[in-house]
């Protein structure tokens, strides 16, 4: 307990630490992800932090906080196409041929995906001399064949980079392969980890997707399409990635598995023992108390009936014999309980 609180004293939350520093949360996000901002995992389980230290180093930066905002600004479509000096139409010919990649996204009103880019890279984007003629004339055959095709590559970057991101985060190695479990689709997953106990693993270091609309909507549908490969080639180097991922975190850290409990009532011997001779006891056969006190003596004499022979019960005799009670004395209430009383006075 004071372990967690000495670490909670000497950072800040995400919120708090995105107030401090001057950020938007959506700046403060696209900070953290471009690793402008530092963050440390918060030993109580409860998300990421920022340390003190880290505010005031980005704090302590020259042109704070304006050259940061300059770093973490994202533009659509429209105004990117306006750093550029081309039209939206161009803009997002470049953006679909993967020729600028998107840095996050969002749907508006209408369910539509807006991307936005980083506005630092479409400045650096005219420098360069291979990028001068796509910004001017016409585009070469080679990429309109692919754009008639209905090439478009802009989820496909977008989901390499935010694994960039994820990984940069990712504590330890089943956080790592997570990461890249995460952008395939549940069946592929299943295929490559064939363990329950490792897909168990994963799934409990699986980071947390953005929430567009509630559950099972056609936003959230969108949104999980979006964020699930679905090119083959890209699939395929997802798969060989997750095991590559899986096998170093099965080395260091390898997946826990339940312990074997044994049966009620049943005792684990040490291997190798054998179980004690019991020693054989006779069987005796249980008789009845009321019957064994009717039961006869063995016959003494010749006549007597052989052994396992069935015999008859026979009055208890006394010293003055006395004839039994009749049959209609037996058949009278009280039978021989009541002959037994008449016989005593």
């Amino acid at each position: 307990m004071s372990g967690n609180t000495v670490t909670q004293s000497a950072s800040w939350s995400l919120a708090r630490a995105a107030r401090e520093l001057e950020l938007r949360r959506g700046e403060f996000d696209l900070a953290v992800h471009l690793g402008y901002v530092r963050t440390v995992p918060d030993e109580g389980g409860g998300g990421r932090r920022v340390a003190h230290a880290e505010i005031d180093r980005v704090r302590s930066q020259e042109d704070f906080p304006e050259a940061l905002r300059e770093r973490v600004k994202a533009v659509g479509t429209t105004e990117g196409a306006a750093l550029l000096d081309i039209s939206t139409a161009r803009f997002t010919r470049l953006a679909r041929l993967g020729l600028v990649v998107p840095v996050k996204f969002y749907l508006n009103r209408y369910r539509a995906v807006v991307w936005l880019y980083l506005a630092e890279e479409l400045r650096r984007f005219p420098a360069d001399r291979q990028n001068a003629p796509l910004l001017r004339g016409r585009t070469p055959e080679g990429l309109r064949d692919q754009l008639e095709a209905g090439l478009d590559l802009r989820p496909r970057n977008w989901r390499g980079r935010h694994m960039g991101f994820l990984l940069r985060q990712a504590d330890g190695p089943w956080a790592r392969a997570a990461v890249v479990a995460s952008l395939l689709d549940a069946a592929q997953v299943a295929e490559v980890v064939t363990d329950p106990y490792e897909r168990a693993c994963l799934n409990r270091f699986r980071p947390e997707r953005p929430s567009h609309g509630a559950p099972d909507s056609p936003a959230a549908h969108l949104v999980s399409r979006i964020m699930t490969a679905e090119d083959p080639d890209e699939i395929s180097w997802l798969r060989a990635d997750l095991g590559q991922a899986v096998a170093e975190a099965r080395e260091t850290d390898p997946a826990p598995r339940p312990t074997p409990r044994a049966e009620p009532g049943v005792v684990l011997e040490p291997a190798g023992s054998s179980p004690a001779p019991s020693s054989p006891v006779a069987s005796r056969p249980t008789v009845p108390v009321a019957a064994a006190a009717f039961a006869p003596a063995a016959p003494a004499s010749a006549d007597a009936a052989p052994v396992g022979a069935p015999t008859v019960a026979s009055w208890p005799q006394t010293a003055t014999p006395e004839a039994p009670p009749s049959s209609e004395e037996r058949g009278r209430p009280g039978g021989l309980l009541g002959w037994l009383r008449r016989r005593s006075t």
